[in-house]
């Protein structure tokens, strides 16, 4: 089982990390963080400089989750992202990700959350610290995945505007 949730980890951790760099250093044709923000407040987002450094973050902690640290704080960073694109981006077009949709994000999701309830493993930074007792268990699950949809919430309400009705009738 330890081999798995390494792979598992280093899989989502790995994939969150590098959407990270490409908005943190525009690696791999990414935006950087100048495009992000231009990105996010074409979006309607408020204080675009804010959000791009909290996706940055966001992303970037996919190197927490690839590593097994801080893992419920790693999964609720990667969730809350997930979240805000399935609602931003993905939901309009559908499951499918080939048309764009949102099944890439709920594999992100899922695998997320499953390292979050069995824990991080045996090859984890949390187990060499002692804290994976502590820190995984089905009510950790719950309680990041209840934080991630209120922070994302937070998010999709509070900091972004509504779009006018003719910009909306364009969407």
């Amino acid at each position: 089982m330890a081999y798995g949730l390494l792979v598992l980890r280093i899989a989502i951790g790995g994939i969150m990390l590098a959407h990270g760099l490409q908005k943190t250093f525009g690696w791999w044709n990414g935006p950087g963080p100048k495009g992000l923000r231009g990105w996010l407040e074409s979006m309607g987002f408020r204080m675009a400089a804010l959000m791009t450094l909290m996706l940055i973050l966001a992303e970037d902690g996919g190197l927490l989750f690839a590593l097994g640290l801080l893992t419920p704080l790693a999964a609720l960073m990667i969730l809350s992202s997930q979240i805000v694109a399935v609602a931003t981006t993905h939901w309009k077009n559908g499951f499918w990700s080939v048309g764009g949709g949102y099944e890439y994000n709920l594999l992100l999701i899922a695998g997320t959350l499953a390292i979050c309830a069995t824990g991080p493993g045996r090859f984890s930074l949390d187990h060499w610290f002692g804290w994976d007792g502590h820190w995984s268990g089905l009510w950790w699950a719950v309680g990041v995945l209840a934080a991630s949809i209120l922070g994302a919430a937070f998010i999709l309400t509070a900091l972004r505007q509504a779009r006018p009705p003719a910009q909306e009738a364009a969407a």
